[in-house]
């Protein structure tokens, strides 16, 4: 099996996607490609390379219907700035391997996210976890914004203070803000990569790690581009119905009235639109 050399990805290799105010994204490596994972996929019967048409259409079976150990063969290599209150949603997917920058070696730079106005919310209605759709008025706007830099500059000037003390560097960032901003050595097999992407990329998803993640999908499509179609149109856009809402389906397809009922059709009704 050749080592896979990928034109588009050698091309962006250590190239800093800038994200947020002061974060990136960096694809530092990569080991594997599309013609990886349909190496993969074919040694179990023999067959070598096809042509790029039944290429595709193997990923796109591999990826409709689950056979996931093949995009495993693919493995991808970032290095990640970001908020820390961004890491700790992140770190969540336990499937990847990283190494983090420590505060306790290192003197933490002062650098903390700032958002952008537009997207300072109130907190929504509707959703325990997440923001209403609206921005807040320029006043508010404002409002927050101050209180975010001054908290941030005498957390920073604290943290330096300790320092200065000759304070240890462990105990003194204790103070510092889950605004400030870490910085990580992440990598991940594309099938798991898959799975936080659409995790990731979700409306629903915080705004903060969604930017991230919408990066990293426009820099593995440089490495893998037909897996990405694939797991765009099959997982990221696509919908999957249980059996009660395909039976719903079933009866609405033959002109009768949707059987389902309350939050589960409503659910049944999103999918739809």
């Amino acid at each position: 099996m050749a080592h896979c050399i990928v034109p588009e990805a050698e091309a962006i290799l250590d190239k800093e996607y800038p994200v947020l105010d002061k974060g990136f994204v960096r694809l530092v490596d990569y080991l594997g490609s599309d013609s990886r994972i349909v190496q993969a996929a074919r040694v179990s019967y023999g067959e070598g390379t096809k042509t790029y048409r039944q290429d595709k259409g193997l990923i796109a079976y591999l990826l409709r219907n689950g056979h996931t150990s093949p995009f495993e063969q693919v493995n991808l290599t970032f290095h990640i700035k970001m908020p820390i209150f961004v890491a700790r949603q992140w770190i969540r997917h336990r499937t990847a391997r990283v190494n983090e920058i420590s505060g306790r070696y290192s003197v933490m730079a002062d650098e903390a996210y700032i958002p952008d106005p537009e997207h300072i919310n109130l907190q929504s209605d509707d959703n325990k976890q997440g923001r209403a759709p609206e921005a807040v008025d320029a006043a508010v706007q404002q409002q927050v914004l101050d209180i975010l830099k001054q908290d941030q500059a005498r957390a920073f000037d604290t943290y330096h203070q300790l320092l200065d003390l000759g304070i240890a560097r462990e105990l003194a960032r204790v103070d510092l803000p889950l605004s400030l901003y870490t910085q990580w050595y992440w990598q991940m097999d594309l099938h798991n990569l898959f799975h936080f992407l659409q995790l990731r990329l979700d409306s629903h998803a915080q705004y903060e790690i969604r930017v991230y993640a919408q990066v990293i999908l426009d820099i593995v499509r440089a490495v893998c581009p037909m897996a990405c179609e694939a797991f765009e149109n099959f997982s990221l856009t696509g919908q999957s119905f249980s059996g009660t809402e395909l039976a719903a389906l079933k009866a609405m397809l033959a002109g009768q009235p949707c059987p389902l009922a309350g939050r589960d059709k409503d659910v049944f009704e999103a999918k739809l639109h």
